[in-house]
């Protein structure tokens, strides 16, 4: 409106000129459709301008930075934990990746007692609990529980390389070494792909490389704790995957290589764990609701073809069992590896399918999720204990996490948080884990997070020999117990940088 008064006023005023002037119709007329031509390149102009201006202050503006807030969400293992990808991606539409390299990580200090009823069956999971770690029933650790370094790369506005360096004495696999042993003290590239994909321009993305399986959401409401949901399927192998992303819809696909892979998946090459064949893949799609004017609900289901949960009971009696009548008269052991060995291969794949809620507001977080493998897990039954028939594995988490005002700058959160890991049958002793997690943390910067968790482990189920097998034991009993409780008091730190 106000460009037609300018026009007009233009006119009125050329059209004044024009009489005082005599200047005739046909020029009047030429000079108007010059004005209004000019206008309209002026507006095309300004238009083209913005356009380049909104790009620009979306470029990378230096050669290397950091950003520690980034740092810590990109990095952090207990929420978004699959959805990785997707927050790079919204990330770097917002401004926050403002240069070609972003460095940074992060680190986990921890401080805990621990307390066992049983010799040497501590069943927290955020640290292997094997007698390689921890020895009588009180354990206590001053520790780095983990540390990372990251690199994104945006190499052009539609495709980005990340890499991640992970050392993790506490988690890591090496077996027979301790904390303080060579083989868990090694660092390794946890995660490397390239992303492809620009939310300005297109919902559509993808990646390539090794990366988090998109399965269930595995995220949890505890401090530092993962969910017993996050230690069952949590998965991490190579692949490539494509995405979907509005507001509200995520929907995405993995074609993931075969064999034994990082964690949770397994599909049998050639009847072998050789990873040389894309035949195993997972699928998740997840909804957002606007269920308030503060809250927001997210609804999702995830299928994934070949979940870890498919070797079966490995007997070699031959050569891996013995009698030794002069010391136990008529009692057969295991001399060598029997039972479940993870990572070993599978006859068959074992499917699995999740479902999951997520409900968020200002004051509070609430999830509730559960797995379940769609076939028995064949090595949950042990021919020597033929009474207990194979199982599915089945895990649920359900946890709350209220933000309050208790006189500091920032809101404190409180959390508590329940999950079950269920692998046997009812009176097995391997039938079942449970963990119990309540929680405290405190934001002293964006990236830098003080914690505190009490946490009751009841049952001890690891997941290698859990229905029997272990060198050394009875044939015909398994080291699982049902009986086990792990009691723990842990303080920490995570922070970003």
């Amino acid at each position: 409106m106000k460009k037609k008064i300018l026009v007009s006023a233009m006119a009125m005023c050329i059209s004044s000129a024009a009489v005082a002037e005599n200047i005739s119709r046909e020029e009047y007329n030429a000079l108007i459709e010059r004005i209004t031509a000019l206008e309209t390149e002026n507006k095309q102009l300004r238009q083209k301008d913005e356009e380049t201006t909104n790009e620009t202050d979306n470029k990378p503006t230096n050669f290397v930075g950091a950003n520690a807030e980034y740092s810590y969400k990109v990095l952090d293992h207990a929420e978004n934990t699959n959805t990785k990808q997707l927050f790079k991606l919204q990330s770097m539409r917002d401004g926050k990746l403002d240069s070609v390299l972003t460095l940074g990580g992060q680190v986990t200090g921890l401080a805990n007692i621990q307390k066992a009823n049983e010799d040497s069956k501590f069943g927290w999971l955020m640290r292997h609990p094997t007698s390689s770690n921890q020895i009588g029933k009180n354990a206590s650790e001053a520790v780095i529980h983990s540390a990372n370094l990251n690199m994104t790369a945006r190499l052009s506005d539609d495709f980005i390389a990340y890499t991640e360096m992970y050392y993790n004495p506490e988690q890591n696999f090496a077996s027979g070494s301790s904390i303080t042993g060579l083989p868990r003290n090694n660092v390794n590239m946890r995660r490397a792909y390239i992303l492809w994909g620009n939310l300005e321009k297109s919902p559509v993305y993808g990646s390539l490389g090794k990366m988090d399986i998109p399965f269930g959401l595995n995220d949890t409401v505890s401090p530092f704790t993962n969910s017993t949901n996050w230690h069952s399927f949590a998965g991490l192998a190579y692949g490539a995957t494509i995405g979907y992303a509005t507001d509200d819809l995520h929907m995405r696909f993995m074609a993931i290589q075969g064999g034994a892979q990082f964690r949770n998946a397994n599909t049998p090459v050639s009847e072998t764990n050789v990873p040389s064949k894309l035949n195993n893949f997972a699928m998740d799609i997840n909804y957002n609701f606007g269920v308030s004017s503060e809250g927001t609900l997210k609804l999702g289901a995830s299928y994934q073809y070949g979940s870890s949960y498919c070797q079966g009971y490995n007997d070699t009696p031959e050569s891996a069992h013995s009698t030794f009548p002069a010391f136990i008269p008529g009692v057969t052991v295991n001399t060598g590896p029997q039972g479940v060995q993870h990572f070993n291969a599978c006859e068959d794949n074992n499917p699995a399918a999740a479902l999951y809620s997520r409900y968020e507001d200002e004051k509070w977080l609430v999830i509730a999720e559960f797995g379940k493998t769609l076939d028995v897990w064949p090595g949950t039954f042990n021919p020597y204990i033929p009474q207990f028939e194979a199982q599915e594995n089945t895990t649920f988490t359900l946890g709350g996490r209220y933000s309050a005002d208790v006189g500091l700058e920032k809101d404190m959160d409180f959390s508590v948080e329940f999950s079950r890991f269920e692998s046997g049958a009812a009176g097995s002793d391997w039938e079942k884990q449970d963990q119990l997690v309540f929680g405290a943390s405190y934001f002293v910067a964006p990236s830098v997070n003080l914690f505190f968790e009490a946490i009751l482990v009841d049952g001890w189920v690891p997941l290698n020999f859990l229905s029997g097998g272990n060198p050394g034991s009875q044939v015909g009993t398994s080291w699982a117990s049902q009986t086990s409780e792990t009691k723990v008091l842990t303080f920490g730190i995570q922070a970003g940088f």
